[in-house]
């Protein structure tokens, strides 16, 4: 069953999954389904004066005086336990948070959950939709006996709800306000990571921004950055970066490959203008709903190393504009991380580096983030110590690697009464460990948990009606159309065009005969007109006075990402 499925109500025969601690007469502590009964609503326990001692305790560390999100209901020897609701609260949201699972265990049915209640309290979110069943985000539920069984089993007040929602998508590829960024703010470590470049060409590639950024040349889009790449290995450009190391032609070489590798795939649309303002995640509805922006991957999950470091790049430009709040009564924006491990792969030091130092220092911008992935392994352990909210989902232990990577799941969870290396492999879909940061800031009881039912669309809406939401949105005339305005590429190569016109011009009778400087030999024929302007006097004399207001205006980040003043 996929995580797009409505979540089942409890199923009879399903075996025990962890064993805590017996009183007297009392059976073993367990976090599994309990059996349907003829009603269709597992039993559950309802006279919270009659809970065991390990209840009691959990409960009061879910005992949340301020305002909360409501995830779900206790599980405890097999029932469930309506009385002990599991919550976190609300200004803890952005202590950034782990939602792990194996597939088809219900990890997208959780984002949904928890967007659905922020939103409800005014808060902003921000989804990746890989699968793109999330839509529905945005269209009420589908009432079934599934749901209400659900609903029943936790003492859910149940209504079917759509909610606010802007739909986008990178590029223009797919259904959604397109998202672009120029090169010069996308900046040189997360271009590296797209490339797949090794650590020596990404500081290359570095320099070549470091150049571009003292000269004012922006790099809007590809072919600016290839200009200024090819520039930098002439003849008249090598000695530009010659005090500060140099750049090696092979090693240009294979960033100019790897740039024209990557237009080849159709990767050009995502660089350009006008650029997606990142502020617009932080929108509020009229009704003082929060928005829930849903980025559209379909058509682009099978370039994994784009969209992930799109993400990153969207969290990092956040993170550049945003004030510092500190602790605040809600967050500004939750920002859920899907796929996250796409993130991790193949990352230099610098790009890990700069992620850790992100995630560190964006919650005291009311950011939170939440790393959505199959297990915690798969997030650096540097940032895994960060992310104080957990939802683990089911676990499977096929494999020796599956059991290590159970033993070591289990390690990062508080002391419980669960056993749980039991606990994690029996788990149904739609049913989690879970342990959040209390109002004080401290870790809360472990609590297995039945969650509760999103109240919108479990699905995606039909693409119809994706598209009109598109389209009638009033952000849709601002980013739909892409801009190619005058950037490094076309000013160069009309300076080319003017030095090309001076030169027919005839001689000055008294000049006919002197030298003409640097009139040697004639560019090849097969030179491509980049080559011939970047080649050219005109570009060096260019690169060297343009140090204008918009260039000193370049600020990076600890990504190496730019934002000039909006």
């Amino acid at each position: 069953m996929s995580d797009s499925e409505t979540v089942p109500p409890a199923t009879a025969g399903t075996a025990p999954a962890a064993t805590g601690p017996r009183t007297e007469g009392s059976a073993p502590a367990t976090g599994v389904s309990a059996s349907a009964t003829a009603g269709g609503a597992s039993e559950a326990i309802g006279d919270a004066a009659a809970l065991p001692k390990e209840v009691l305790e959990i409960a009061s560390g879910y005992a949340f005086s301020g305002p909360a999100l409501d995830l779900g209901a206790l599980l405890w020897d097999a029932r469930c336990v309506p009385d002990v609701q599991i919550r976190i609260p609300l200004p803890m949201l952005n202590r950034h948070g782990l939602v792990a699972g194996a597939t088809g265990t219900g990890k997208t049915k959780t984002l949904q959950l928890v967007a659905e209640q922020l939103s409800a309290q005014g808060v902003p979110v921000f989804l990746a939709d890989i699968k793109g069943d999330v839509s529905g985000i945005s269209a009420p539920g589908a009432p079934n006996d599934k749901v209400q069984g659900r609903a029943a089993d936790v003492r859910q007040e149940w209504a079917a709800t759509g909610f606010p929602a802007e739909f986008y998508a990178l590029g223009g590829m797919g259904h959604g306000i397109p998202v672009r960024a120029t090169i010069t703010s996308f900046g040189p470590v997360l271009l590296s990571k797209v490339l797949q470049l090794n650590q020596t060409q990404e500081q290359s590639l570095g320099l070549i921004f470091h150049y571009a950024d003292q000269k004012g040349l922006e790099l809007v889009d590809l072919k600016d950055l290839r200009a200024v790449a090819t520039f930098l290995t002439s003849d008249e450009g090598k000695a530009e970066l010659k005090g500060i190391g140099g750049l090696s032609t092979a090693t240009a070489g294979v960033i100019l490959r790897s740039l024209t590798a990557f237009e080849a795939q159709g990767m050009s649309p995502f660089f350009g203008e006008p650029e997606f303002d990142t502020s617009e995640l932080l929108r509020v509805a009229r009704d003082g709903r929060g928005v829930v922006s849903v980025l559209e991957l379909p058509e682009v999950q099978d370039k994994p190393q784009l969209f992930s470091t799109f993400l990153m790049w969207l969290l990092a430009d956040l993170f550049h504009d945003l004030p510092e709040v500190g602790d605040s009564e809600k967050p500004k924006l939750v920002f859920f991380f899907d796929e996250a491990h796409l993130l991790f792969n193949d990352a230099s030091k610098a790009f890990l580096d700069a992620i850790t130092q992100t995630v560190r220092l964006i919650r005291s911008k009311g950011v939170g983030v939440f790393f959505v992935t199959q297990t915690p392994k798969d997030v650096p352990a540097d940032v895994l110590g960060q992310l104080g909210n957990r939802v683990q989902h089911a676990l499977r232990a096929f494999t020796p690697d599956d059991q290590k990577a159970l033993k070591a799941t289990v390690k990062t969870f508080p002391n419980s009464p669960y056993d749980l290396e039991e606990v994690l492999t029996g788990l149904g879909t739609g049913e989690a460990v879970i342990t959040v940061l209390s109002e004080k800031g401290a870790p809360t009881p472990v609590a297995v948990t039945r969650l509760r039912a999103p109240q919108s669309l479990m699905g995606p809406v039909d693409a119809g009606a994706l598209d009109a939401a598109v389209k009638g949105s009033t952000l849709y005339g601002r980013y739909a159309q892409a801009v190619d305005r005058e950037s490094a590429y076309e000013k160069l190569a009309a300076g080319e065009a003017a030095r090309s016109g001076a030169a027919r011009e005839p001689a000055a009778p008294d000049a006919a005969s002197a030298p003409a400087k640097g009139r040697g030999k004639a560019p090849k024929e097969d030179a491509s007109v980049v080559e011939q302007v970047v080649g050219s006097g005109m570009f060096k004399s260019l690169a060297r006075s343009v140090g204008t207001q918009i260039g000193r205006e370049i600020t990076r980040s600890i990504f190496g990402t730019a934002r000039r003043k909006r």
